[in-house]
């Protein structure tokens, strides 16, 4: 690792150099201390990076980040005190590409911060620029929908994703399984709005040999289909209000019955629901169960219509004909 002349901490630099993630060492003036090998190889194989401004190295930008629009880490750091993450748009060898910022502040003996540690990781849910699939964008309100999905995708919690028709819900629910612990397993997507109520609970939970007319063998419903991964409940919005408390059971409990049968089975799924209809609204009208809603939006994400992210037409334009 190569530092340039400055009382840098032997063991802080010799910290950064065994992590396996790129780290850089930054100070108060936005100035790299330091960077590993790791960091070297991914983000400046070309060039020296020590001794310079990160937002140059990373950015390209004459002035720091928050003073170019950007949400700049070390400054709320510096601010809190506290561990700061957020996604930036990054020049790499491999061009612009988005990369998770997780910066630590570093305290001296009076309780200030000195140093900062920041470690980046390549974010593959979307591309700033034109691809023939997944998410395309970097306008300001599409890279705040990012960050929001970059930040619960790792996690276990239930994510509610709203919208208009139209403006991606179904790829988002995508990039969260891909960006999760559970991309192995499978992603299963329910369209709720096509679901008859008479079918819906044998569709979801699955039912036995003679539970109705017609049943006759026992199948797995899609619940089942989804263990280990990911249920997407696509316009959750639809589901009949007598329905409800059964999706409701199964988030609150983790279990389910086939139709049919009274044995137990548990669901090791992670739900992932969306709805172009205000829900809110809904609760407030009687026409969806408010438990169920706060069960859903444990972490909600709105998904910008196209009228606001203007700048990203062009790309997509470009993507779509590709």
């Amino acid at each position: 690792m190569r530092t340039q002349p400055f009382s840098v901490p032997a063991e802080l630099a010799s910290l950064l150099e065994g992590l396996p993630e790129p780290h850089i060492l930054i100070d108060e003036q936005y100035r790299i201390l330091a960077a590993n090998t790791a960091y070297r190889r991914q983000f400046g194989p070309q060039e020296e990076v020590v001794n310079r401004k990160c937002y140059a190295v990373s950015h390209h930008f004459t002035q720091p980040c928050d003073q170019a629009g950007e949400t700049c880490p070390r400054t709320q750091a510096l601010l809190s005190g506290q561990v700061q993450r957020v996604l930036h748009l990054h020049h790499t060898p491999q061009g612009e590409e988005y990369v998770q910022i997780e910066l630590t502040p570093v305290r001296s003996s009076g309780n200030r911060p000195v140093f900062f540690i920041e470690k980046m990781a390549h974010q593959p849910l979307a591309k700033p620029l034109p691809s023939p699939e997944g998410l395309v964008g970097r306008s300001p309100a599409f890279r705040y929908m990012l960050g929001l999905v970059a930040r619960v995708a790792p996690s276990q919690a239930s994510v509610l994703l709203l919208g208009e028709s139209g403006t991606g819900k179904e790829l988002v629910a995508h990039a969260l399984h891909r960006a999760s612990q559970r991309a192995h397993r499978p992603l299963v997507p329910v369209d709720c709005s096509s679901l008859p109520e008479s079918l819906f609970e044998s569709e979801l939970f699955g039912h036995e040999k003679g539970a109705f007319t017609g049943a006759t063998q026992a199948r797995p419903g899609l619940v089942e289909s989804a263990h280990g991964g990911t249920l997407f409940l696509d316009e959750v919005g639809d589901i009949p209000l007598a329905q409800q408390v059964k999706l409701l059971r199964l988030l609150e409990t983790g279990t389910y019955r086939r139709v049919g049968s009274t044995e137990l089975r548990h669901a090791d799924i992670r739900v992932v629901s969306a709805t172009h209809r205000h829900l809110a609204q809904m609760v407030a009208e009687g026409r969806f169960r408010e438990d169920l809603y706060y069960r859903l939006g444990t972490f909600p994400i709105h998904l910008p219509p196209l009228r606001e992210r203007r700048e990203d037409i062009a790309p997509l334009a470009q993507a779509l004909l590709e």
